[in-house]
């Protein structure tokens, strides 16, 4: 029976490259392995077909040639186990490395230390000028007297005899060749056998640190400092992992922020409003006069250029924003009540659309809406 154009076994295009080829074969191995198809007669025969595609496709050579004359360029090529030149075990390992570990034997390397985050609380003004803090740290760091080896000072750890060295042993099971992770030495290739005391032989001990962290100015919730190598020592002395320092500034009780911006509301006095004047308006470097014209309404900003803040990015200083809020006058007396009532009635009559724009336009408003609703 004439065999199958590997490409086509694939489900690949002929120009496709040696990743796209792997994966392609990885999901028809997964799908046709006989071990997960006891029941299928033709899994077998499929899992062979694609096995053997994968191994002439992924050979440059045999590709090269297989791409010029068809199946009798490669005729004679195939090893004599029925899935492809070599052990199907080292097919496995080059497709599947990434779940079981890789087809090679090879120690594990010693870990790179976790990285730590510390969240930092900050009042806004520390935010805004930059401070220097002390923090306390609980972590692991590396083992003195063993200099981070594990083992006792004088000693050495040796090589483990299940593994001689590699840090993974091969587990064959049919077809498969896995390899694992020794679970003799956990990967290492060496066992400790006389433990330093103070580390035990993990050639790490828990330490709490106290650091001092400089906060640079201007910083805001969501940034974060990097200590370089502050974090969690490495096991057998790979380095140590960082430590990221993460901003909360608490809200203010005045200010409102927003990116470079101050924000902040302003009560200002009736008759302020109604007939200009000046009021006392607080910034982050001390009180200021802000001008408020005749005739200024709930809600007016007033923006005061460079009292905001200065940018940890980019160095540009921002602005305060003062939103006017008018004060209605409470607790009045009848004097006072009398007055107000002559004022109301002065700015009544005719004349109230010119006093009262913004009320008459709304009364105007509502009228319209009503009208509208009757028609």
């Amino acid at each position: 029976m004439s065999k199958r154009d590997y490409y086509e076994v694939l489900g690949v295009s002929k120009g496709a490259e040696e990743r796209e080829i792997k994966k392609a074969y990885k999901r028809m191995a997964m799908k046709y392995h006989p071990d997960r198809n006891k029941t299928d007669a033709d899994a077998g025969d499929k899992f062979k077909e694609a096995t053997e595609a994968y191994e002439i496709l992924t050979d440059p050579q045999k590709r090269a040639a297989y791409d010029q004359f068809g199946h009798e360029g490669v005729n004679g090529q195939q090893g004599g186990h029925g899935f492809g030149g070599g052990d199907f075990g080292d097919i496995f390992g080059d497709v599947f490395g990434d779940i079981f570990g890789g087809g090679q034997r090879r120690q594990q390397r010693a870990a790179r230390g976790s990285d730590l985050r510390y969240n930092m609380e900050l009042t806004l003004e520390e935010a805004v000028r930059g401070v220097t803090k002390e923090i306390k740290v609980p972590t692991l760091v590396g083992c003195e007297p063993c200099d981070g080896s594990g083992a006792k000072k004088g000693s050495k750890a040796e090589t483990c005899s299940t593994c001689h060295g590699q840090g993974q042993v091969q587990m064959r099971q049919g077809f498969f060749a896995v390899q694992q992770p020794c679970p003799q030495c956990r990967g290492k290739g060496k066992i400790i056998t006389d433990p330093c005391n103070k580390c035990h032989g993990d050639g790490r001990y828990q330490k709490t640190k106290t650091l001092s962290v400089k906060i640079p100015a201007g910083v805001d919730t969501g940034d974060r400092i990097r200590l370089s190598g502050e974090g969690e020592a490495g096991e057998s002395g790979a380095p140590a992992g960082d430590l990221y320092v993460q901003m909360h500034v608490r809200d203010h009780e005045i200010f409102m922020r927003d990116g470079s911006n101050l924000y902040c509301e302003v009560p200002i006095g009736f008759t302020a409003a109604a007939l200009g004047g000046e009021v006392e308006v607080p910034t982050l470097d001390g009180r200021v006069k802000l001008k408020i014209p005749a005739e200024t309404q709930t809600g007016r900003n007033f923006r005061l250029k460079g009292k905001g803040v200065r940018s940890a990015r980019n160095g540009q200083m921002g602005d305060l924003v003062c939103k006017a809020y008018i004060e209605t006058p409470v607790n009045l007396t009848d004097e006072q009540k009398s007055l107000l009532r002559q004022l109301e009635d002065s700015c009544g009559g005719v004349d109230a659309d010119k006093h009262q724009p913004k009320t008459e336009g709304f009364l105007k408003g509502v009228k319209r809406f009503f009208d509208d609703l009757t028609r």
